[in-house]
């Protein structure tokens, strides 16, 4: 049987609920939304690092990022870590990657500091294993806006490019499709920097008229009871998704152009979402934020749709799952096993509905707005933070302390934290103890929750 392309196809900072199969009212993604009636929609999707950086090396090695080093932005990915690059080339699988990259710089304060690649090309041993096609940029958001800027090729020469972000980097992955001999089957990555805000503007950056476009928008509950800066940023937000939507729908037209789609598996996701500034205002922040790094669905619930050979039949999966899950997942789609290499597992198994004898619980790392950890159940979402450890400067601790608890049948926009209630005294018990046992699986250092 002819192994299946793989096409990974992941924005930066999007809510799941910006999507229309995921409840968004607004027409924002008709092209996602058909792709989701073909494939497999994972409704329960979270994000075990809600920080850019970090949650790319984890989509790299399959790692948390306390076992690469990798657990806040700045820090490069390590060169002796084996990759899901390396193994796809062992598969004899073609790579590309276009698009953000933010793995190779080291900022003054990391451990390894080296060559600053912020805004120059990256060489070939801080490419993640990748050594063909290669449109990037390590930190996007530095060499673009909303529109114009550059990227990198692999032969490290400037690509100067005019027009909205999202199109022109698409533009480069249709570059990489029509090159494409066949040969081979392929695994893309292209990774958008949408909807993330632009850091030097300090807003959102949606295609021009987005602001009336989407003017009648409906806020989420979560930003509807807490205010933030989204009543402002939300129609950029909007026409930021939209965009993607569109191009995701130019790159699904050259597949079936060129006969490539029946045989291609499409994933889609988000590294994080965004809380739009009405999180970690609490008295435990120990670091820095401004749309993420926080326990809260806001930044922790992304969208994750499959779709392609293996993930067919419009099913809607309510399990909760992790997006470390997805380099095992991808491996497992070229026919690979990385065993106990990598953390997480094969989606495809939970797609299928093999889920017996598997526990609903999510677990997620938190850092740069304070040194924290956080697990989630169908009913609970329970996070502590370790004291006196600012996010930036410690990966972990030995001790910590509980931070929030919310009833989630109860309080589904986790507005309510009941942590230290009487009522829930045995609640919080027992998230001390799930959360003891997934430090211990994510082979971290035995610590105290007090």
């Amino acid at each position: 049987m002819k192994k299946p392309n793989i096409l990974f196809y992941f924005s930066d900072q999007q809510r799941w609920d910006t999507i229309g199969c995921y409840g968004q009212p607004l027409n924002i993604t008709p092209r996602l939304d058909e792709l989701a009636k073909e494939g497999v929609v994972f409704e329960e999707a979270y994000t075990p690092q809600p920080v850019c950086g970090p949650c790319r090396a984890i989509f790299q090695t399959g790692l948390y990022p306390t076992q690469t080093g990798c657990y806040k932005n700045g820090i490069s990915l390590p060169e002796d870590v084996k990759t899901v690059a390396d193994y796809m080339y062992e598969a004899d699988y073609d790579c590309a990657y276009i698009g953000k990259w933010h793995l190779a710089s080291d900022d003054k304060e990391s451990i390894r500091p080296e060559v600053d690649y912020s805004t120059t090309a990256i060489p070939l041993e801080k490419r993640g294993g990748y050594k063909g096609f290669w449109r990037v940029s390590d930190i996007l958001e530095f060499t673009s806006h909303g529109y114009d800027g550059y990227v990198y090729d692999e032969n490290m020469q400037k690509c100067e490019f005019k027009g909205y972000r999202v199109d022109k980097i698409t533009d480069y992955a249709l570059e990489y499709l029509d090159q494409y001999d066949e040969e081979k089957p392929f695994f893309m990555t292209i990774s958008h920097i949408e909807p993330h805000h632009q850091n030097d503007r300090k807003h959102y950056e949606g295609p021009d008229g987005s602001k009336e476009e989407f003017k009648d928008f409906i806020l989420p509950g979560d930003l509807e009871a807490l205010g933030g800066n989204a009543r402002e940023e939300y129609p950029d937000y909007l026409g930021c998704c939209k965009s993607l939507d569109d191009n995701l729908g130019r790159l699904i037209d050259k597949l079936k152009e060129k006969g490539l789609y029946e045989n291609t598996i499409i994933v889609y996701a988000s590294d994080h979402g965004s809380h739009f500034q009405t999180r970690n205002t609490d008295s435990h922040l120990n670091g820095g934020d401004d749309y993420k790094r926080s326990c809260h669905s806001s930044a922790l619930h992304v969208p994750l749709i499959i779709a392609g050979p293996g993930f067919r039949g419009g099913k809607r999966i309510k399990d909760l799952v992790s997006t470390v899950s997805l380099p095992k997942t991808f491996l497992a789609m070229a026919g690979v096993s990385a065993g106990d290499a990598m953390v997480g597992e094969d989606l495809h198994g939970v797609a299928d509905g093999n889920v017996e004898g598997r526990r609903n619980v999510i677990f997620a790392q938190i850092s740069e707005s304070r040194v924290g950890r956080c697990i989630r159940t169908q009913d609970y979402l329970f996070s502590v933070y370790a004291p006196n450890k600012n996010g930036f400067e410690y990966e972990d601790s030995d001790v910590y302390e509980v931070d929030f608890l919310y009833d989630l049948k109860k309080d589904p926009y986790e507005l309510n934290n009941v942590a230290g209630e009487e009522a829930y005294r045995e609640v919080e018990e027992e998230m001390k103890g799930l959360l003891s046992e997934e430090l211990k699986k994510a082979g971290e250092k035995a610590a105290t929750i007090v």
